[in-house]
């Protein structure tokens, strides 16, 4: 009887210990959570405890479970520090698709590297990330890390969901906090998720995320950031760069900012001043005085990429970018302030999320924000904007990636919320005129001039700088429409003053109309179509947005082969809707001549999920338009 009994023990301990190591399995994994899911995070704990105004420590116990290559960023195994927050540990332990531990990763086998690679300006900013290549897929990672930090200027924020295509198990936020630091918070989007507030005191707060579906990216979407729920938090009173401070209000902490981290970093050499004055001469005007101190920053530093909050808030020194010539976007601007104080322009440090995707700061919620910073010159009743940390752009140009969003500029009296500028839609022009010919055997000829203005500036422009190889794949690519295309001189116009970008290319191509018995056949429309199809989208889930409108006018001159009469001429269409305007025209000039006109507005907007359709079809019959053939016939 004793052997039955002790292989039944020794059965079922082998079963308890197999349970325990497999946690983690994926057989655990509901099915629903791994519809569309590249990752599933299993559990993501993040423990906040504010201790003081000084001290902030946060604890993150994460688990993810990785099906593929795209789903490796879900674990967001990494940290970052610098001289005022410190990594108290991190480690991971990898475990098969079964939950059989495969390796476990101390501190000292993480990638420990600066935040800019090659700069000793940041050696202090740094980060430690988890370098590990997968055998195979799926397996899991369980990431611990603990980190201390005496600024408490920035709390990050809770977003249990932070990407598309990953699904959530367990999500939980604890926070604790004294009740004399003035903590607040902003809940978003919650209503279509399963979050539950679980404590929300004078002194804690804490959720619970829970069985929450990968969600798929859908077409023109907005961010993620705008679209799942999140939580921002952060305090009246804190502590930054040093020093404490105050976000009651943003007057308030605009003229705290002002006193207390931009202090005293703007002075220059003797030297450098004495340059900068020589170069400004006698000119009065402050706009024009800008312009040279812009042109000279251009051409003497050069940007080293790092965000705002990463590398600190308070700028180097602007004796320090002088001597050394480069600089995050922090230092370059306080060095641009500082030449044009030199020269007697005021200007001011603006905060604001740069991206090309338009983020606002968060104008209701007093607190640290952003991730860039540019320099805002006061102009008559509005700002000229310069982004420094460009070489290129034109003075006073925004392009797509600090356009039409709510900024923090901050002014000695205090900060101000401000709207930087707005490109309206019929201002993005792209002017297109041109000539083609067809030749009898249905080859193309033809030269084009593209001038650019606006937001469709900046997308042109970028052409200037690239290599031979990478322009005609660019044509090629823009050009899609025609096949065997080959690209003869190409020439560019950068009009800086004018914001105006001109591009004159010569192209050909055999065999571009089609040949059948006596008859040809071709788009009439060579240089502008828009053969970008809308995905149709079943049951579209989120709403959709047109960031920035756009207006194109084409006028083309068309030769058509002699010894050829026209069969078939496209008939002029006209389409008008809330999206915008379409619109073309065909004109007959002797001697085997066409005009052709074409006009495309689109507006920008954001609009609901049920109106999607709408939109499709309305590009669609743009696209067909824009297809539309003619045809001939030999004589």
């Amino acid at each position: 009887m004793k052997k039955p009994f002790f292989a039944l023990f020794f059965f079922f301990f082998t079963l308890i210990s197999f349970a325990q190591k497999s946690e983690y399995s994926i057989l655990t994994i509901a099915d629903s959570l791994k519809e569309n899911a590249n990752a599933v995070v299993r559990l993501d704990q993040t423990d906040i405890a504010i201790l003081s105004q000084r001290s902030m420590n946060v604890k993150n116990h994460r688990v993810v479970t990785v099906f593929n290559e795209k789903g490796f960023n879900a674990t967001d195994a990494y940290e970052f520090y610098d001289k005022s927050t410190t990594v108290r540990s991190i480690e991971a332990t990898i475990y098969d698709a079964f939950g059989k531990e495969i390796k476990k990763i101390r501190r000292k086998d993480f990638r420990d590297q600066s935040v800019v690679g090659g700069s000793t300006l940041f050696s202090e900013s740094r980060y430690v990330y988890l370098d590990y290549t997968p055998v195979s897929y799926p397996f899991t990672v369980e990431f611990n890390s603990e980190v201390q930090s005496s600024s408490t200027a920035f709390i990050p924020r809770w977003m249990p969901l932070r990407g598309f295509n990953f699904s959530i198990e367990k999500s939980i936020l604890n926070v604790v906090y004294p009740t004399d630091l003035g903590f607040k918070k902003k809940e978003f989007q919650f209503s279509n998720f399963n979050v539950k507030k679980n404590t929300d005191t004078n002194t804690q707060l804490s959720y619970t995320a829970a069985n929450i579906l990968a969600q798929k990216q859908e077409d023109h979407s907005p961010s993620y950031k705008e679209l799942f729920p999140q939580v921002m938090m952060g305090l009246e009173h804190f502590h930054l760069e040093g020093v404490d401070g105050t976000a009651t209000n943003w007057t308030d902490f605009g003229k705290w900012y002002s006193e207390k981290i931009l202090s005293g970093t703007t002075d220059l050499p003797a030297e450098t001043k004495a340059k900068i004055k020589a170069i400004v001469g006698d000119e009065k005007d402050p706009i024009k005085k800008a312009k040279l101190v812009y042109d000279f920053v251009q051409k003497k530093s050069r940007y080293v990429s790092i965000q705002v909050g990463i590398g600190g808030w308070k700028p180097m020194l602007a004796t320090d970018v002088d001597r050394l010539g480069y600089g995050d976007c922090k230092a370059l601007t306080n060095y641009t302030k500082a030449l044009l104080e030199a020269v007697d322009v005021p200007s001011y440090n603006t905060v604001l999320y740069g991206d090309t995707y338009k983020t606002n700061i968060e104008s209701d919620f007093v607190s640290m924000q952003g991730n860039h910073m540019i320099l805002s010159i006061p102009n008559g009743n509005h700002y000229t904007w310069l982004e420094c940390t460009s070489q290129d752009d034109p003075f006073g140009y925004q392009g797509t990636f600090t356009d039409d969003r709510d900024v923090l500029v901050i002014k000695p009296e205090g900060g101000e919320i401000v709207r930087t500028k707005v490109y309206e839609d019929n201002g993005n022009t792209q002017k297109d005129k041109g000539i083609y010919s067809i030749d009898e055997n249905g080859n193309f000829s033809g030269s084009i001039s593209i001038v650019s203005e606006g937001s469709q500036y900046s997308s042109k422009a970028r052409i200037e700088n690239l290599q031979p190889t990478e322009k005609e794949a660019h044509y090629k690519e823009y050009w899609d429409n025609i096949n065997n295309l080959k690209l003869g001189k190409i020439t560019f116009s950068n009009d800086k003053e004018n914001i105006r970008f001109t591009e004159d290319v010569q192209l050909s191509a055999i065999n571009y109309a089609s040949i059948s018995a006596n008859k040809m056949i071709f788009a009439i429309d060579a240089f502008n179509q828009n053969t970008g199809n809308i995905k149709r989208i079943r049951n579209r889930k989120n709403p959709f947005q047109i960031q920035r409108g756009y207006l194109d006018s084409d006028e083309i001159e068309i030769n058509l082969p002699a010894g050829f009469a026209i069969e078939f001429l496209p008939s002029n269409f006209e389409l008008k809707g809330k999206f915008g305007e379409y619109k073309t025209e065909i004109i007959k000039k002797e001697n085997n001549k066409l005009t052709y006109k074409r006009s495309m507005f689109l507006n920008k907007g954001k609009y609901s999920n049920k109106e999607y359709d709408e939109y499709r079809l309305f590009m669609e019959q743009i696209s067909r338009n824009d297809n539309a053939k003619i045809i001939l016939t030999k004589n």
